[in-house]
């Protein structure tokens, strides 16, 4: 009997901690609004300098696509047109991605 008793109360202890547990949780559990509105914040911080460096990134790989189209060139190969292609697509994307992104966080 004095078992089933000790049994019972420990049974009530724990639904009752299950219980508190419960009823705090709402409070903890706040909603994440603030949170996302800081990072895009942040993101817009940063976005402008990280705007810059792709610009200078694909400036970069520009003028190495035109040395090496012009090598191509001047050496008669004759798949001159599939490189200048490739290249002048890269350039356009390294264009118009950071303006799409910018549009994106405005």
């Amino acid at each position: 009997m004095i078992k089933f008793i000790k049994k019972n109360v420990a049974k009530k202890k724990i639904l009752a901690l299950a219980m508190i547990m419960l009823a705090i949780t709402p409070a903890f559990g706040q909603g994440g609004a603030a949170a996302i509105s800081n990072a895009a914040g942040d993101i817009k911080d940063y976005w402008d300098p990280i705007k810059l460096i792709l610009k200078a990134v694909g400036g970069l790989v520009g003028f190495i696509g035109g040395l090496r189209v012009y090598n191509k060139w001047t050496n008669g190969d004759q798949d001159v047109n599939k490189e200048i292609l490739g290249y002048g697509g890269a350039m356009i994307f390294l264009l118009v991605v950071p303006e799409f992104v910018t549009a994106f966080f405005a």
